[in-house]
């Protein structure tokens, strides 16, 4: 697999849902296209643009110039930055501001952000006035080839990590690579452990292409939208198969129900990003398969080994502040995987390998095995 040496035109990939399909369109610039794209979509609506601080400081005005040039007005509504904002006080904060300018179900909502935005503008979406169609401008690497695509929208519980939403489609996603620029080198590691992910759970040739060309996915350019592309369209051929995933639309947790669970054991703060905790919680789950007799060790260190060159922490160790009370607490950590939405009567679900492309649904998995693995893990010094 090799990506092609450049894109004259942006990249279309189709979201096919029966009637309910959508485009997500990818491509450097092409946040420009927005008006005439909503203009197309959705004759004389009006429109509100959810988005938060730091986004806005860079894109709310070229997003608002898209379409102001084909005249849809835009109503502008800021949230802080940060999975603070995914909590019932921000779903409060924009609903309120939707109703206030009096969007209606013919108009549409703009979520301009990453994925705390889009989660937060499309479960706003799904509620206010019964529903309203969105549209998700995602603008960071996790965000473009994962939580824009496929429908879930949700906030945080103090219990868990999206333990309340919907599945409440968007319209049209338009992914634009030339927003990456403005992303921390951090923030942009953090997406890649998303796409990673695809290559792990079913597509070795992906995931070997990644091992070759992940720098120059980093600097950009055509390797960084062939990535951005394959990744779309590994999830969006799921997502057609399993929209609300009741079976194979669950491989797509691989790493979740570790790195979920160490998000919230660090407050849902920035000492780790959402990316960097699917990161840690893959490497977790390979080991664990690899515990389990299903996956040669030499798998899980290969994906061990290219997370880690490039540049996400792979260990429990890595998180900062470590020592913190319920990060180095075997129990503390099975007590949050408890409050996992895909816990079935007390018995968990993991999504483990069998070898790097080809990921399996676990869902019968008893507690006491994964305390005895965390509990390794935690007291390794190596």
């Amino acid at each position: 697999m090799t990506a092609p040496l450049n894109h004259s035109a942006p990249i279309n990939v189709e979201v096919a849902l029966g009637d309910r399909g959508y485009d997500i369109v990818i491509g450097r610039d092409v946040l420009g296209s927005l008006g005439r794209r909503v203009a197309a979509l959705r004759p004389g609506a009006r429109t509100a643009i959810v988005t938060d601080r730091t986004v806005a400081e860079h894109w709310l005005a070229r997003t608002q110039e898209s379409l102001d040039d084909v005249g849809i007005v835009s109503f502008p509504i800021v949230v802080e930055g940060g999975e603070g904002s995914k909590s019932y006080a921000g779903l409060q904060q924009v609903c309120e501001a939707l109703i206030a300018a009096k969007i209606e179900r013919n108009d549409l909502v703009i979520a301009l952000g990453g994925g705390v935005v889009g989660d937060l503008a499309g479960f706003a979406a799904s509620i206010v006035r019964r529903g309203l169609d969105f549209v998700q401008l995602p603008t960071s690497l996790l965000a473009q080839v994962d939580s824009s695509v496929g429908g879930k929208t949700g906030i945080n519980s103090p219990h868990g990590k999206n333990l309340v939403g919907a599945f409440h489609q968007p319209v049209l996603v338009i992914a634009d690579t030339a927003v990456l620029d403005t992303l921390s080198p951090r923030q942009f590691r953090a997406g890649y452990a998303e796409v990673a992910k695809y290559g792990a759970l079913g597509d070795e040739a992906f995931f070997a292409w990644l091992e070759a060309n992940h720098a120059e996915i980093v600097r950009g350019g055509s390797a960084r939208e062939h990535a951005i592309a394959t990744s779309c369209r590994a999830k969006a051929a799921i997502v057609a198969r399993d929209e609300r995933e009741t079976g194979e639309r669950a491989l797509l947790n691989l790493g979740h129900t570790f790195g979920h669970a160490l998000e919230a054991a660090t407050g849902f703060s920035e000492r780790l990003f959402h990316g960097e905790g699917v990161a840690i919680g893959m490497v977790l789950a390979a080991e664990f398969s690899a515990e389990r007799g299903m996956l040669a060790p030499d798998a899980a260190t290969r994906l061990s080994h290219h997370l880690a060159e490039v540049g996400l922490p792979t260990r429990l160790q890595d998180i900062a502040g470590f020592k913190q009370e319920g990060l180095a607490d075997a129990d503390a950590l099975m007590a949050l995987m408890a409050q996992d939405k895909k816990v079935k009567r007390g018995r968990l679900t993991f999504i483990l390998l069998e070898a790097i492309g080809r990921a399996v649904i676990a869902n019968d998995v008893e507690p006491q095995p994964v305390r005895d693995f965390l509990a390794r893990k935690l007291a390794d010094k190596s």
